[in-house]
């Protein structure tokens, strides 16, 4: 659907799991600094959609990366930590100001989503092209793996208003929608998104029968 036609940062809350079930999960942010006037403000919003869901804080965990291009192999390294393969430490303090800081001690375990963050503006050049071919490709591989969802919230725009636009904007936010995804892509097995069309007829019979 087109952003113009729905803005990013509403979203139907009954479709997400109740708090009891999201205080067990955790999440992975990860932001690229690349736009960071952009991308820093997506992570806020999906940070506290996070939070308000009942996700805990110490449950969200904050990695930062140079630029789009390097998402897809932060995404991975987490993705492998999912899989028990990878479980080095990491400092998050990059001395950048912003109000949303990565947790000083890393998270072991299982991650329940994974989101990135970036933004990539066109130019004058291809490489915008080869930016956005790379990041949704590593993305798309990633999730074909199937072992942890990872959720694309990389704004693709033709210039900067364009992505101010929706970080927050009059579109709304970008993160904020990739937080949502998260948690329902997370809980995708859950018994509430699963029915058998046999049931759903069998209900709709009853319900006309009133």
């Amino acid at each position: 659907m087109a952003t113009a036609l729905h803005n990013l940062s509403e979203f139907d809350a009954q479709q997400l799991p109740e708090a009891s079930v999201l205080r067990k999960q955790s999440y992975a942010v990860i932001v690229a600094d690349w736009n960071s006037d952009i991308t820093y403000p997506m992570m806020e919003g999906a940070v506290d959609t996070l939070l308000k869901a009942g996700v805990p804080s110490e449950n969200i965990e904050i990695t930062h990366v140079p630029g789009a291009v390097e998402l897809t192999y932060a995404a991975a390294r987490y993705v492998d930590r999912f899989s028990g393969l990878y479980n080095s430490g990491y400092s998050s303090d990059f001395g950048i100001g912003h109000s949303v800081s990565g947790n000083l001690t890393p998270i072991r375990g299982s991650f329940a989503a994974i989101i990135v963050i970036g933004c990539v503006i066109k130019g004058d050049t291809p490489h915008f092209d080869y930016v956005c071919q790379s990041v949704t490709n590593g993305v798309a591989q990633l999730n074909a793996a199937g072992d942890v969802p990872v959720i694309f919230s990389v704004l693709t725009t033709l210039d900067k208003q364009q992505a101010l636009d929706r970080a927050g904007g009059k579109l709304g936010n970008k993160g904020v929608e990739g937080a949502y995804t998260a948690i329902r892509m997370a809980n995708i097995t859950a018994a509430g998104n699963r029915y058998l069309v046999s049931d759903r007829i069998a209900k709709e019979d009853d319900e006309e029968e009133y």
